[in-house]
């Protein structure tokens, strides 16, 4: 199976030989685009130009900035290339030749002059074009494929802020006109769907330049977020699960037990406070969750011991990553650690991948489970790492089957291997979301203990666990994969009642009280506004159902249904919509009707 190594320029895994062969067309498209760049813009400072998973992009320092025309012209200028069929030609060179070859290219100085003793540097040209890379290309210059420039971005140099800001081309190459033009559908597709524009057009949260990454909820928002940890609520506490809050903040030294001040505190906030007083803002929760296991002496028959968490947490994810509710800064974990025994550690990640498959049947969302193993940078002792992958290894044949789970080598946490669901969407997309970690390393740190049936003081093992991840993930993934059309239950207006006329306010007013003592979410639009443009309004912001009311209506103690698919379900009685409704909600159906 073709791997990519470190020796390739491409930032992407080709699992086939056929994957690696179109990461290889795209790296030589970036190579003729940096090429057409440079010949536009002769001062054009040159960063780095990989492949990447649905394409590839070159990064750029140049003295204006792009235009979506440059664009066009660069695109001219790669056919031009094309077509000339040029050879991509390798050659090995000494660190000094290459300082020498790159003496106007201060960033491909830098690389050269990062690269370890003793390491091959090399440099590919095609038609008088020099780049330093590692390869692979294709064999000329006509076989990059059919390609598209995508969209031009800002990316920090090494993405490091406080580096110099470059400008980003996107885009990407396939072998075949049909598979391009199916690939921008799925991105026009992907645009209609953006949450963060579906989130500003349906009111349902906000970002503030003085907060970056950290969401205003507006009120529809907040209702979808609080509707779906009521369900969490719900059924976790059905399973035995104990739910407890804890600061935001701790001192330091909570952070230098829990191994996070070594290991992650530069992805937390810090508050020096005084010359010897430092507060981290938690980005997790488990050190708290290790103090509350320990407020009490534990017995072997308190376990499984579930503690639930959903507090807010903070992380200082880079600037250039943050990318609406999907990367952000705060955000809320459907969380919990549960201290078990190790033999009880596979009969509770059955019990865990069981609520894993109910939270994500109800969505109607595939996943699959993938293993990340030990980090480079862990605690603990590989006996004990090689001991927990072992577990997950056997759980993982147990559910998926062998060989039906993927591995991503070095993707654990840095205190345990992991179990990761990768969620796929409408689009075909995948996503992280949910982790499942087994953790033999904090419990010994917070010297967590519990006795033993024969009277032995034993450490637990911590089962870290979360479904949805984060909610504001999720929920920005769900915005998208619904394109914003939620289920009714998550709906956060379920029905909108539009009198006819002024003359049927009354009736409207009533038939809303009457829905929400039914526990519905239901408003009345009493505008100005006629009542096709009130229907439209209320389709437009996915409300899933339309009741209007006329004097016939009034009269009989009905309401004319329509759905936010524009579909008519005529005049019923009020009484008979809620049954139907609530019927709908309480199955959590994905339907709008029963029939």
């Amino acid at each position: 199976m073709p791997q990519i190594t470190e020796d390739m320029d491409l930032q992407v895994a080709a699992e086939s030989k056929a994957e690696l062969e179109l990461a290889r067309m795209r790296h030589s498209c970036a190579h003729v685009m940096a090429q057409a760049v440079l010949e536009m813009f002769p001062g054009a400072k040159l960063g780095i130009g990989p492949a990447i998973a649905d394409g590839f992009y070159y990064d750029f320092d140049l003295p204006r900035p792009l235009t979506p025309e440059d664009l066009e012209k660069i695109e001219r200028r790669m056919a031009e290339i094309k077509e000339a069929a040029y050879p991509f030609v390798r050659s090995v060179v000494s660190r000094e030749e290459a300082r020498a070859i790159f003496k106007d290219q201060p960033y491909k100085l830098e690389l050269i002059d990062e690269f370890p003793e003793g390491e091959v540097i090399s440099t590919y040209t095609h038609d008088g074009f020099v780049d330093l890379c590692r390869g692979p290309h294709v064999e000329n210059t006509s076989k990059i494929g059919v390609f598209k420039l995508l969209k031009i971005a800002g990316a920090y140099w090494r993405s490091d802020e406080r580096r110099p800001q470059l400008q980003r081309i996107y885009g990407t190459a396939f072998p075949t006109q049909e598979e391009l033009d199916r690939y921008l559908h799925r991105l026009e597709e992907a645009e209609r769907r953006d949450h963060r524009r579906l989130g500003r057009e349906l009111e349902l949260f906000h970002f503030d330049q003085t907060a970056p990454g950290m969401p205003y909820w507006l009120p529809k928002g907040l209702k979808i977020l609080n509707t779906l940890l009521a369900f969490w609520r719900e059924e976790h506490e059905k399973r035995g699960y104990q739910e407890i809050a804890a600061p935001l903040i701790n001192e330091k030294s909570l952070w230098e037990i829990s191994g996070h001040w070594e290991h992650y505190r530069e992805n937390m906030f810090i508050i020096p406070v005084e010359e010897h007083l430092t507060y981290g803002v938690k980005p997790m929760n488990c050190p708290n969750a290790m103090v509350v296991y320990n407020l009490k002496k534990r017995s072997y028959r308190d376990l499984p011991l579930r503690l639930s968490d959903c507090d807010i947490l903070h992380r200082y994810e880079r600037s250039g990553t943050l990318h609406g509710l999907l990367r952000v800064r705060k955000f809320q974990q459907d969380d919990a650690h549960i201290f078990v025994t190790e033999d009880q550690i596979e009969e509770e990640y059955d019990r865990i991948l069981e609520i894993a498959n109910l939270f994500y049947g109800i969505f109607g969302l595939k996943y699959t489970l993938r293993l990340g193993t030990r980090p480079e940078s862990y605690l603990g002792d590989p006996e004990t790492w090689d001991k927990a992958e072992a577990a997950l290894k056997r759980i993982l044949e147990k559910h998926a089957g062998p060989g039906n789970y993927l591995i991503g080598e070095g993707e654990g946490a840095f205190y345990g291997p992991k179990i990761d669901i990768l969620m796929e969407d409408a689009l075909g997309r995948s996503w992280q979301t949910g982790t499942i970690q087994l953790d033999f390393q904090l419990p010994r740190r917070f010297n967590c203990t519990y006795t033993d049936r024969d009277g032995s003081e034993k450490t637990p093992v911590v089962i870290h666990r979360v479904i949805y991840g984060s909610l504001e993930r999720f929920i920005g993934i769900l915005i998208e994969h619904f394109a914003g059309a939620f289920p009714v239950w998550l709906a956060p207006v379920q029905a909108v009642v539009i009198p006819i006329a002024d003359r049927h306010l009354p009736y409207a007013g009533q038939v809303v009280e009457r829905l929400q003592s039914a526990g519905l979410r239901a408003e009345l639009d009493a505008g100005d506004e006629r009542m096709q443009a009130k229907i439209r309004n209320a389709q437009l912001q996915k409300v899933p159902y339309m009741l209007v009311v006329g004097d016939k209506e009034a009269e009989s103690g009905t309401v004319a249904v329509r759905l936010r698919t524009n579909e008519n379900l005529g005049p019923m009685p009020l009484e008979h919509f809620i049954a139907m409704a609530r019927q709908i909600v309480e199955a959590k159906s994905l339907a709008l009707t029963t029939g």
